[in-house]
């Protein structure tokens, strides 16, 4: 079942509204107030769609009303059932201290169709689209991906540009990438969009590796099955209780590997409004009475891929 096209548009207003609440904080060093005004922001443009949504990823598990939780229904509970994962605002380092990248995003599906991925980390390798099938694996190692990435891409290490996060935990993966002469784009924050760059035709990057948010990984696998790029995923845990966490949500193997088929079944509307100027799209710009927004739309089933530029009434 394909889902309704005009919907989108919808749904673009939620990250706008999103996109816009969160710019209102751009460097003001405060990122939970920018947070918090993306949350309500999306959270009142989604209650005037006519839907029977639910929240399946957001911004926390328990019931905590200032966030977009896990299992809040929004909507106007008329209308179709949709899933619904949101970040309203990626970024929110990026905000506080006006940096390039801050995104509002959400991705919808039809009910049961998105993975409920618990807010933990996530192991995550991406490549961008027309190469051979399952051509990576998780277990393979980064030494092995980057071979086969090549073999297929008929290239040399050298020519491949790697995004990470810099973080520690990614010490190992660097140097094994620096030892093959691999280009590195190392990220600070928001590996939704990190993820998505492997799908961008300007971005030049040709893979994405290593480890950051379950919630983004499964928002970054919306958008690359639009893309038509590929994914591979593991939940990592750190304790018993976020395997405990894994399960009430009905994950049951723990050591599974995600393909972009189990993240997201059947169609998907994925969409991303800029807060700061990024390298997928710009941010809000204050024009007085309105504002001006651009947000990345992508819809599978209609094969929609652009940048929406609008003009919002405040």
């Amino acid at each position: 079942m394909f889902i309704d096209k005009n919907l989108a548009n919808y749904f673009v207003r939620s990250t706008e509204r999103g996109a816009y609440g969160a710019s209102l904080f751009k460097g003001k060093g405060d990122k939970i107030a920018a947070d918090q005004a993306a949350v309500d922001e999306m959270r009142k443009e989604l209650n005037k769609i006519n839907m029977k949504g639910k929240i399946v990823i957001g911004e926390g598990e328990l019931d905590e009303a200032p966030m977009l939780y896990i299992n809040e229904e929004v909507g106007t509970k008329k209308g179709e059932e949709f899933d619904i994962a949101v970040d309203p605002l990626e970024g929110t380092n990026f905000t506080a201290k006006d940096l390039p990248n801050a995104l509002s995003v959400l991705a919808v599906a039809r009910k049961n169709n998105l993975l409920q991925a618990p807010d933990m980390y996530m192991e995550k390798i991406a490549i961008g689209p027309n190469l051979p099938k399952n051509l990576i694996d998780l277990d393979l190692g980064i030494k092995k991906n980057i071979e086969l990435l090549c073999e297929a891409k008929n290239t040399s290490p050298d020519k491949l540009t790697a995004c990470i996060l810099k973080r520690p935990r990614h010490n190992q993966i660097i140097e094994a990438l620096k030892s093959m002469k691999v280009k590195i784009n190392f990220i600070s924050d928001g590996d939704v969009s990190g993820v998505i760059s492997v799908g961008i035709t300007n971005s030049n990057i040709d893979i994405f590796i290593g480890i950051g948010g379950a919630p983004e990984g499964v928002l970054a696998a919306a958008a690359l099955n639009c893309l038509n790029c590929q994914m591979q995923t593991r939940l990592v845990f750190n304790d018993d209780k976020e395997k405990k966490r894994a399960k009430k949500l009905g994950i049951i193997n723990l050591d599974q590997k995600y393909g972009i088929n189990d993240m997201i079944k059947g169609d998907v509307i994925f969409c991303a409004t800029g807060v700061t100027d990024g390298d997928l799209v710009n941010g809000i710009k204050d024009k007085g009475k309105y504002f001006e927004s651009e947000t990345f739309l992508l819809h599978k089933s209609s094969n929609t891929n652009k940048i929406i530029k609008s003009k919002v009434l405040k």
